[in-house]
């Protein structure tokens, strides 16, 4: 499933230009003009990634992030910074405010893509489409696929997910809150038992490779994927 990259930005030739970039990349992109925009796409559908003008009309980039961070609901999702101010001074304020990195216009979609790609895998891998692989078990987000030992699994497409965001968060434990907030997303509204059903459906998919013991349940927590021989 490709990432899902908000560009919130009040100049149109630039939000045309990363638009067109993004989907050349094959990112699934939204616009937003102002916060206000933002705020309502995000409730929607949370982005794996937010580029963010430092300069919008009414509330600024720079208190977006800081309010963003605030939130439990969106302080994970990584943020680039987008500016025309280059001080050293400011790009401090904008790293201070919660901008995992920033980068000033001028700037080349080649250079903006591959800040996009570092800030996935270093920040959100489970975003970041790349092959992931856990002894036998090997999940490749650009075919859609899961394979162990050179076979392929039939895996639903939410349980796909679950997997993907388990594999990349290794020996992590997740509550079914946050798996709900990570995997279906926030603007979502289920029961969380929901998330019981499809981790049991993930591994009902594992079972033929032997792999359905590395989804862990931790009594009283929740779920992690756990890279230990449970033998």
């Amino acid at each position: 499933m490709a990432a899902t990259v908000l560009i919130v930005e009040d100049e149109s030739a630039i939000c045309e230009m990363v638009s067109f970039a993004l989907s050349r990349s094959g990112y699934d992109c939204h616009v937003a003009m102002d916060v206000e925009q933002a705020r309502r796409i995000i409730m929607q559908q949370r982005p794996d990634l937010i580029l963010l003008d430092w300069m919008l009309p009414g509330e600024t980039g720079l208190q977006f992030a800081r309010r963003l961070k605030q939130d439990r609901y969106t302080r994970e999702i990584p943020i680039i910074m987008l500016t025309a101010r280059g001080e050293e001074g400011d790009k401090v304020s904008g790293l201070e405010a919660g901008a995992d990195d920033y980068i000033a216009k001028p700037f080349s979609p080649k250079e903006l893509m591959a800040r996009i790609k570092a800030v996935l895998r270093r920040v959100a891998p489970h975003a970041a489409n790349e092959i992931v692989q856990v002894g036998a078990l090997l999940l490749d987000p650009g075919t859609h696929r899961v394979i162990a030992d050179a076979k392929e699994l039939r895996v639903g497409p939410t349980e796909f997910r679950l997997l993907n965001f388990l594999m990349t968060h290794p020996e992590h434990v997740f509550s079914r809150a946050q798996l709900l907030d990570n995997v279906w997303g926030t603007g979502v509204y289920i029961d969380e038992r929901t998330v019981d059903v499809h981790i049991r459906r993930l591994r009902e998919s594992l079972m033929p490779a032997k792999c359905e013991e590395m989804i862990q349940t931790v009594r009283g927590v929740g779920y992690r994927f756990s890279t230990q021989d449970p033998s």
